[in-house]
């Protein structure tokens, strides 16, 4: 992969923006890890749908705005910071996650300080008061908890009005206490009309749509928020009381859909959202939408679904599934151990789990299983039964029309989530510990092709949180990615 960094423009390196006109808002996506120690080796990873969204309504509302995808670059930690530098926008806005807050919060510190500084995402909901005290985030000027795009607009509007604006905080520069903004007839601000909103502009992307499998493909959402509480999942819906669960409608969907197949040739689209396949009335909703104007005459999709929602419906829904173009459904299974399934709170069983993968690829539906190995007090052998089970459903699917296949990692704890709050309840942990995240070379310097593709979420605390040690817990994921890699390499 060519080195971006070595670009000699540092607006080369920003997507969506006009580099004649003063950068008003530049976005940036912080790599997971300093690729000036290890190049990036893997060649795909997925777009920043929620920066795409705010960028696109900033620019709706007159803004020049842009975004700088680290990660997807595969840029080194002082080539993001020097390139807002150069460019020098008005406000730098970042999506805090846990892995890459330090790295974050380390660009932040590096910045002019005349850049006004915006936070957002799972990390600055889940811990403002840590975020808003920490030096180097000395020169934000508004954390935004919740969905942003209404509230990023006024800030850039004009960023004095950040007291009027519900779940805008900063720090009081007197009192060093974090303050909230919010006066009344503002909280429509919190739940922007999703059904309004301006469709994701695709130059705010860096690989999206992008060419697979002899597809133009492009990732898309089709509701927000997540009525579930899986314990690991940052997600789960006591981690995001500010977020309100809500569906775009069908023909809002398939409008966007008619107009990335127009501007750009997609005929294949990924739903990432949990809803689009995880609410019985919300499939109904869309497949009558999608039957209406006959998508799967000249579209295929794959969205994300669950287990309990499928395993009620009927033959009769599943076939209308697969004459509308699904593709592919992707469904968190987590574990082959029924105490484990109690324990995250996943409402499944393994009878659920074994028919719902059959009934699906004997339709000629694939289906991605996603499982984690190492939870908090799972036993070796508990973890030896979610290995056995990804063994068994490559087994029982190998010979039908779709085909089954896993994507495993090792826990690791999200602040905000009902797991983080059983850690800390134990007292045998801190916040520090628990976010020490390191990345893990499971590639073997990019020479191992089964693990390449995966790279990017080979990241750890290095505690041991079961009975398996970290070594046993990396042995039996690689275990496994070896052998889905052999699978795909027959096939």
């Amino acid at each position: 992969m060519p080195n971006p960094s070595t670009r000699t423009n540092p607006h080369d390196l920003i997507t969506g923006h006009d580099p004649a006109r003063p950068l008003e808002l530049l976005l940036v996506n912080a790599p997971l890890r300093d690729y000036a120690e290890r190049p990036r080796v893997n060649d795909f990873t997925l777009p920043v749908l929620g920066m795409g969204y705010i960028a696109t309504y900033a620019a709706h509302r007159g803004f020049n705005a842009g975004v700088l995808d680290g990660e997807a670059l595969g840029l080194p930690v002082a080539a993001v910071a020097q390139a807002v530098n150069a460019v020098h926008p008005r406000w730098v806005g970042f999506n805090l996650l846990a892995p890459t807050y330090e790295i974050s919060a380390n660009i932040a510190a590096a910045l002019d300080p005349e850049i006004k500084v915006l936070l957002g995402g799972h990390q600055a909901t889940a811990m403002p008061t840590e975020i808003l005290t920490d030096p180097r985030m000395a020169r934000c000027e508004a954390l935004v908890i919740g969905e942003g795009e209404t509230r990023v607009a006024e800030l850039l509007a004009d960023h004095r009005n950040r007291g009027d604006l519900p779940g805008v905080m900063w720090l009081d520069p007197v009192m060093r206490q974090p303050v909230t903004g919010g006066r009344p007839g503002q909280n429509h601000h919190l739940a922007p009309p999703i059904n309004e909103l301006p469709f994701v502009d695709r130059r705010y992307l860096t690989q999206d749509p992008h060419h697979d499998a002899g597809r133009w493909e492009a990732n898309m959402v089709g509701a927000r928020g997540c009525p579930y509480d899986c314990s690991f999942c940052g997600a789960a819906v006591s981690a995001n009381p500010d977020v309100t669960i809500r569906v775009r409608s069908a023909e809002n969907v398939v409008a966007e859909m008619e107009q990335l197949r127009t501007a750009y040739g997609v005929t294949a689209f990924r739903f990432v959202d949990d809803l689009f396949l995880g609410a019985r009335r919300v499939i109904k909703q869309m497949m009558d939408g999608f039957a209406a104007h006959k998508v799967g005459d000249w579209a295929v999709w794959d969205a994300t679904g669950r287990i309990n929602v499928l395993a009620r419906e009927g033959d009769d829904v599943l076939d209308r599934l697969v004459k509308n173009g699904l593709r592919e459904v992707a469904l968190g299974i987590e574990s082959g151990s029924e105490r484990m399934l109690s324990y995250i709170d996943k409402r499944i069983t393994q009878d659920m789990i074994r028919s719902t993968v059959t009934r699906l690829v004997e339709r000629g539906i694939s289906v991605k299983g996603y499982f984690i190995l190492g939870f908090p007090s799972e036993s070796r052998a508990e973890m030896r039964e979610t290995v056995n089970l990804v063994r068994e459903l490559w087994d029982i699917t190998d010979r039908a029309p779709g085909r089954f296949r896993s994507s495993v990692f090792e826990f690791r704890p999200y602040p905000g989530t009902p797991e983080w709050a059983r850690l800390m309840a134990t007292g045998y942990y801190t916040p520090d510990q628990l976010l020490d995240y390191t990345a893990v070379d499971l590639t073997d310097q990019g020479v191992d092709e089964a693990m390449r593709g995966r790279d990017e979420f080979n990241f750890s605390s290095g505690i041991q949180f079961g009975e398996a040690t970290v070594d046993e817990v990396r042995a039996a994921l690689v275990e496994l990615s070896h052998g889905e890699h052999g699978r795909r390499a027959a096939a």
